[in-house]
């Protein structure tokens, strides 16, 4: 299940959606998550879904890997569909009465658009880091923060430790495995007993998981120090961000599918 958890992780490509300046490709994925809760509708989510599928599509990334980003939230998309389904009423007859638990057309359309909005949530944003890599993600988060740092905001340490918590993701995944194929080496009941039993279990896990995070932590800052890093202040940057006349046109095809999407309403209401 862990290996399935794939936030963070870059695959780097020559794609027009690896090529894109960083700025604009975060500026639209916020633009995307907005859409998602204003076309909430089965046409504006339909628009949506080709939407992020044809941009799977050019930047080549593998419909496995798609998955594997998404398994891990299946549980809780499973366990807001069954509360939607059960909990939400509706206007009509019910089509399905057990005891206190009725099923209406509603809940069920309900159930269907929140389950295809989380999964295009998770989708888009995760998009955003398999295309970018964390060093050119950091220099687009402090430049859309820029005009922060007229208020005395730290806005270059507020955008590296953004990155950086990003980027050891995958590698906490990775000790976490480690640390659990471990202890169930030595007879940890790790995935067996009750939910008490399993939670006392992780116990061995956590701890050297954390200790193991704060040396790392400990050891970045020291190399830092080490490289004379003092922040922002006089950086100066291999790669300058400057914006094409190709993400002009990107922006502008996706601002397009974004009205597309809002003009959805027009035809269904949003639920």
């Amino acid at each position: 299940m862990l290996r399935d958890i794939t936030i963070g992780q870059h695959f780097p490509g020559n794609s027009p959606v690896h090529t894109m300046d960083p700025r604009v490709k975060i500026l639209l994925t916020i633009a995307y998550i907005v859409m998602l809760f204003i076309g909430s509708n089965p046409l504006g989510l339909a628009i949506s879904t080709v939407f992020l599928a044809l941009l799977y599509g050019i930047s080549k990334i593998p419909l496995k890997l798609i998955a594997r980003s998404i398994k891990p939230i299946l549980p809780i998309i499973a366990f807001t569909a069954v509360l939607n389904l059960f909990l939400l009423s509706g206007s009509g007859e019910p089509l399905f009465q057990w005891w206190i638990f009725r099923i209406y057309p509603e809940s069920i359309e309900y159930t269907i658009i929140m389950a295809v909005r989380i999964i295009c949530l998770i989708a888009g944003t995760s998009l955003l880091t398999y295309t970018t890599s964390p060093i050119v993600l950091t220099d687009a988060i402090e430049r859309l923060l820029y005009p922060l740092s007229r208020l005395h905001l730290p806005v270059h340490e507020l955008a590296m430790m953004m990155t950086i918590a990003l980027r050891f993701i995958p590698t906490l995944i990775e000790e976490t495995e480690k640390i659990m194929n471990a202890q169930k080496a030595r007879g940890a009941q790790l995935d067996s007993g009750t939910l008490k039993q399993r939670v006392q279990a992780l116990i061995p896990v956590l701890i050297p998981l954390f200790i193991s995070a704060f040396r790392r932590a400990d050891e970045l800052a020291m190399a830092m120090e080490c490289r004379c890093y003092h922040g922002g202040e006089g950086r100066t940057r291999l790669k300058q961000l400057r914006l094409r006349a190709s993400d002009v046109v990107y922006g502008l095809i996706c601002a397009v599918v974004f009205v597309l999407i809002g003009l959805s309403n027009l035809w269904f209401p949003s639920i």
